[in-house]
């Protein structure tokens, strides 16, 4: 995770290693345990330890990491609502909402968008007096050669700005209406919305991602299909994804293709 401003967030070194550590005990658990993709967005628990707690305002006893639930009660659940998530795509010394948008339209969904605008004016640091962050924000996209993208991604965003830019809660507006025109408050709200109405476009994305991790090369057209059946996987699970992937003709080839290569090198 990148620095944080000591003036601003004097706890954040101190909570950096475990931020880090809640998300690998998550995929851990992912894994291991045959979950479903879906609980990247939806899940109701999480894993911490005292110093993480914490810094989420919860209580438990014991240094030890331990599973919680209860997360949605509490304002969380999911990659959303983790404090690495929210603390990676926010700045030194404020949250950002163009941040948190562009990763969540890009990186989760897959949406495409293009490259900015040249000569861009660079945002401060810190809000001006009298402005929140939030409005910091709205000010700078109401430019109309920057309005188009921007629209698509800072309600996302800014459905996030209850989550400081180390992801502790603090009060803020939440609500907003996302570039489809589906209102949303919060946290929960855009969960929601992402697992009913782009449930199948994040199921893609992961496919996408974890194919092109599985054969070390960027995905294909030709593999369409398979992703196709991936998203399709009934209940989503790991498992079920991963099987599909080896024993693909993509992975299944590739692999042979490596071993050929091996025993023909001099």
């Amino acid at each position: 995770l990148d620095e944080k401003s000591e003036r601003h967030f004097p706890t954040f070194l101190d909570v950096r290693g475990d931020m880090q550590e809640e998300v690998t005990r998550f995929f851990i658990d992912l894994f291991q345990n045959d979950r479903s993709v879906v609980n990247l967005l939806d899940a109701d628990y999480t894993f911490v330890n005292e110093t993480l707690a914490g810094h989420y305002g919860l209580e438990v006893e014991g240094a030890g990491w331990r599973r919680i639930e209860g997360l949605h009660n509490q304002g969380r659940g999911g990659i959303l609502g983790f404090s690495a998530t929210l603390a990676k795509h926010a700045g030194a010394s404020r949250t950002s909402a163009i941040l948190r948008g562009t990763w969540l339209s890009e990186v989760v969904l897959g949406d495409k968008l293009p490259n900015p605008p040249k000569g861009v004016p660079v945002l401060p640091e810190e809000a001006p007096e009298g402005l929140t962050e939030r409005q910091l924000i709205e000010r700078h996209s109401s430019d109309p050669n920057c309005s188009s993208c921007h629209l698509r991604i800072d309600p996302y965003g800014f459905a996030l700005e209850g989550f400081d830019a180390i992801g502790r809660v603090r009060p803020a507006d939440v609500k907003t209406v996302l570039h489809d025109g589906t209102a949303v408050e919060g946290l929960a709200g855009l969960r929601d919305y992402l697992v009913h109405q782009r449930r199948e476009d994040f199921l893609g994305q992961f496919s996408r991602k974890l194919l092109g991790y599985a054969l070390g090369r960027s995905v294909q057209l030709s593999d369409r299909p398979l992703i196709d059946a991936m998203v399709r996987s009934e209940g989503s699970h790991v498992a079920d994804i991963v099987e599909l992937i080896v024993r693909s003709p993509q992975f299944r080839d590739a692999r042979g293709q490596d071993a050929l290569a091996k025993t023909e090198a001099p």
